[in-house]
């Protein structure tokens, strides 16, 4: 079995998140699971009706495991370090935004 590296930082993990979503359908879902996970949230704190709270869920984590498991052909990140993972996604969903990361 594969040893699993553990991180001490955000700064060590972030450039493996990154090369674990090289390809661009994977890094495509994620920006769309992120967008519906974000609306899904905006969505829970104007209704207050919890079923947002599981649509967020589903849709933050539904899109990006499709992509890691069929385009990415690799673990997602969530499994290994669920918090720098979670960061990673929002970080690297800015860095798409501004640029710095392409969508293709």
């Amino acid at each position: 079995m594969p040893t699993v590296m553990k991180y001490q930082t955000f700064a060590e993990f972030y450039p493996s998140y990154l090369s674990q979503h090289s390809n661009r359908t994977c890094r495509q879902l994620h920006f769309v699971d992120s967008t519906l996970a974000l609306a899904s949230f905006v969505m829970l704190v104007f209704t207050g009706n919890l079923y947002w709270l599981l649509a967020a869920l589903l849709c933050g984590y539904g899109f990006a495991w499709v992509g890691h498991f069929a385009f990415e052909k690799n673990r997602p990140a969530t499994f290994k370090q669920p918090l720098y993972s979670f960061l990673g996604d929002w970080v690297m969903y800015w860095q798409m935004l501004s640029g710095k990361v392409s969508f293709y």
